[in-house]
This record gives C-alpha cells, structure tokens and sequence, in this order.
C-alpha cells in the first residue's frame, strides 16, 4: 500500500474496522439522466440496499415492487421474491451491455448490475483498494480549480466488477475523497467526473451521503451537465 492509501483508510475508519464490518445498510435515492435515457426513470428513487462488505454481493429491497428483491453478484443478477422465488434473472450479466449505444434501452436487470457493482463499489471504498489483486499508485496532485487534491491511481483485476480497470480517487487535505474519475465501460468508456460531498461517520466509517456525476469533456474539462447520476444517502448502518 503507499503512505495515501495508508491515510485515507486511517482518515475512513482504519483497515481493522473494514476488515470487521459484514455489511453497510443504506437508504436513499438514486437519480440522474442516465437512468432516463436508458429508460429506467425513478427505478432506485427509493433505494434501499445491503452491501456485503467482504465479498461482492449487494440486495436492493422492494425492487420493482414492494415484496421484491434485487440480487446482483458480478457472475449474476436476479429478482427475487422474499421467499426466494426467481422471477427473473441473468448469468454473465455485464455481457449483456455488448453492443450498446449511449441510449440503448435498458431492462431492470440492467439497471440492477449497473447499480449493483456500482454501489458496493462506493459503499466499500476504499477498503477495496486493499483487495487482492488491486494495484495502487500516488500520482501528482490536481492543478488548477482542484489544486491541492491528492491522487491515487487504482488498477483493479478482471474478476472484480466495477467502472474500469484503471480509476482515478482523489483526496482532501484530510483524506476523504472528493473526487472520482473512470471512464465506466458498460457505458461505452466514457469518461466521467464523480464528485463526493457530505460524508457522515457510521460505525467508525466514514461514507459521502451526496455524490453527484457529470461528463468530462475531450480536452479533459468537467462540464456542469448534464448530471448523469445523484447519489443521496439519508441513513447507513454498519453490521
């Protein structure tokens, strides 16, 4: 690990409490463009999720109806009845994406792989940087409007189900993340900023409850919208 990596996850809660925690609850809401585009307005507006700490599994509640469960895992997705009745569901979903333009119509069991990776993603960063197979590196620090922001470049392994193989999480002055670049690939490789505000301590960890992500242009510059994906977390716990 380097020294940042060292300091962000003393600054989110210390390695040892990572390595203790089995999952974080949370509820909010999950908007943004890229869901309407996709055709899946209002799907997580009312988010309720379990994110699995130590492996890669994440439950949304009452999804797509109220006695409903969303189940992802990166070799598979599903919804499920409480009981445990498959009402539908996907093997070797993230090939589902090949072939997809920018707006290219989603099913809801798109919508659950994206948000699933996504958000255990965020939920466990960034203890994930300390996974197997996950390579760190200190970059220099932002210049301009983001001067003073320190860098880490994340190289992550095939098997593990996130944005892209090489990210970009950028830090304050007191360690928490502020900031961070990917280009997701099942969204085309785009390039995106995702910004991080407002981050409450839970348990011991430390989470942003409000992230926003917005485009970045070909010369590198963030542009103001549209707003891809809002992120509004009202309460987590830590089990």
């Amino acid at each position: 690990m380097t020294h940042l990596l060292d300091i962000v996850l003393d600054v989110h809660g210390g390695l040892g409490r990572w390595q203790q925690a089995r999952t974080v609850c949370a509820r909010g809401s999950i908007g943004g463009q890229l869901w309407t585009v996709h055709g899946q307005t209002g799907i997580l507006n009312a988010a309720d999720m379990t994110v699995d700490v130590q492996r890669q599994r994440v439950v949304f509640a009452e999804f797509t109806g109220p006695e409903l469960l969303g189940v992802f895992t990166p070799d598979r997705v599903a919804v499920e009845t409480r009981d445990g009745e498959v009402v539908a569901e996907r093997t070797s979903p993230r090939a589902a994406f090949a072939g997809q333009g920018p707006d290219t119509p989603w099913d809801r069991l798109h919508a659950l792989y994206f948000a699933g990776y996504a958000m255990w993603n965020y939920l466990t960063a960034p203890y994930l940087l300390t996974w197997p197979g996950v390579a760190v590196e200190e970059l220099d620090p932002w210049d301009g409007g983001d001067e003073g922001l320190r860098r880490l470049r994340a190289t992550f392994p095939g098997a593990m189900a996130t944005h892209a193989a090489e990210q970009t999480f950028s830090y304050d002055d007191a360690g928490l993340l502020r900031r961070h670049d990917y280009a997701a690939e099942v969204l085309g490789g785009v390039p995106a900023a995702h910004f991080c505000e407002k981050h409450m301590t839970e348990s011991g960890l430390v989470f942003p409850t409000h992230r926003y992500v917005v485009p970045i242009d070909a010369n590198g510059e963030v542009l103001p919208e549209p707003v891809l994906i809002t992120i509004d977390l009202a309460e987590i716990s830590v089990a």
